[in-house]
Parts: C-alpha cells; structure tokens; sequence
C-alpha cells in the first residue's frame, strides 16, 4: 500500500520558535490562563453537588437551624444545595413507588431494618410523627430494606400497633446505596428531611426521639406551601 500524503519534514523540538509563532503562543497562553480562571470562579460559585433549585432549601435548614436542639441536636442541616436521588422501592401491596410521588410534601425519609435495634426502638416515635403531623403538607416514609424475610417487618409493625406508618420496603437495599453514593447513609437508621421539590434540609445517621417535642416543632417549621414539584 503506497503512501499518497505528502512528505514533510520532522520539526525540530529544540529549536526556539520563531518572532512569527511566539504571539499565537502568548495569546495562547493567555486564553488557557482565561479559561482556567473562569472555571475557577465558576467552581466557587456552584460547588459540586450543588443544585440552583434547592437554594431555597438551604436557606430553610439555615432559618430553622435553631430549633435543632434537645432531642433533635443531632440533625445536621443542609449547607449545600443538594437535590436527593429518586429513591425507588415499594409499597404494601408491591407496586413500585419513587421519591417524586410526594412531589409538593415534605417528606421524612427513614431507612430501617429489623436486624437494626436502634431502628426497632425509633419506630414507635415515628409512627407519633406521622399521627400528628401527617397529611397533605407532611409524610413519614419509612423504608425497610431487610433483604430476606418480606413478612418479617410487616410483622414487626403489626406486633408493636404501628398503624399510622405506611408500609414500604426494598429487598434490595438500593435505597441506601443511593444515599450512600450521596454521603447521606454511614448507618442504620438513617433520615433525611427532604422538602416538596426533593432537595435535602436535614440528615440524621442514628435514631432520634421524634414524637418529642422538640421534632415537632422542628418538622412544623420545616413545613412549606406546595412546591413546584421534583
């Protein structure tokens, strides 16, 4: 196979370049400089994981920031505009469900698990918050993620009278990989308050005591009108 391109001759990589190639060069070199520059302040202005929409959730975990005291003191709040993953599992009856479903309602979300003590302990308390404050403005989903046993956990519910919480589960545990990837999952039980446009207010790793007073008025403060949606 013959060669039709025309032959050149090699440049040589120790010769200085000449008066004609420093300015493209120079210019070069400033663009680069430019780019670099404006990449830099374009970083500090939208951080990584950062997501314009839920500004406004930021600065709800900010004003509310105070109340997270007493039995609560343990939330940390968001600081960074961070919209969640659309969580996907199941409910009662098996039929998919995803985080977005509750587009419009500030959500507590909970993962639990039955091998999970401190998760046993909190669900009484969970199920007082979905009684006095769940509606339309405010839910507790309370995700199960034991991988073995499906009836195991609805037992568990019905053993301990827990008739408020909706049942929702997911064998595969993917909900809490997803928070995970996201550093919002280092334990069980973990929750994140998230609000009607799925961005994060708050995350606790550990159980809380939230049918106290203090998670009461917390959760009312973070309540907002209807949102745009996810």
């Amino acid at each position: 196979m013959t060669n039709d391109m025309p032959e050149t001759t090699p440049p040589n990589p120790t010769a200085r370049p000449t008066a004609k190639w420093r300015i493209p060069l120079v210019i070069g070199a400033v663009l680069a400089g430019a780019v670099i520059g404006y990449v830099g302040v374009s970083s500090l202005k939208h951080p990584a994981g950062g997501d314009i929409a839920c500004n406004s959730a930021v600065a709800l975990a900010k004003k509310i920031a105070p109340l997270a005291h007493g039995e609560v003191a343990a939330l940390t709040m968001a600081t960074t505009p961070l919209r969640l993953p659309d969580l996907t599992f199941e409910d009662a009856n098996g039929q998919p469900k995803k985080l977005s479903d509750w587009r419009g309602k500030t959500v507590l979300v909970n993962l639990w698990a039955t091998w999970c003590v401190p998760c046993r302990k909190e669900m009484p308390a969970l199920d007082s918050l979905q009684t006095k404050l769940g509606g339309k403005d405010f839910e507790v989903v309370a995700i199960n993620i034991d991988t073995r046993d499906p009836d195991k956990p609805k037992n568990f519910l019905k053993e301990a009278n827990l008739t408020s919480l909706g049942y929702f589960s997911d064998q595969k545990a993917k909900v809490f990989q997803d928070l995970k990837n996201i550093s919002k999952a280092l334990g069980m039980p973990t929750s994140v308050l998230v609000d009607g446009n799925g961005c994060e207010i708050a995350n606790i790793a550990g159980p809380a005591e939230w049918a106290s007073d203090d998670a009461i008025k917390l959760v009312k403060a973070a309540l907002q009108p209807a949102a745009a949606g996810f």
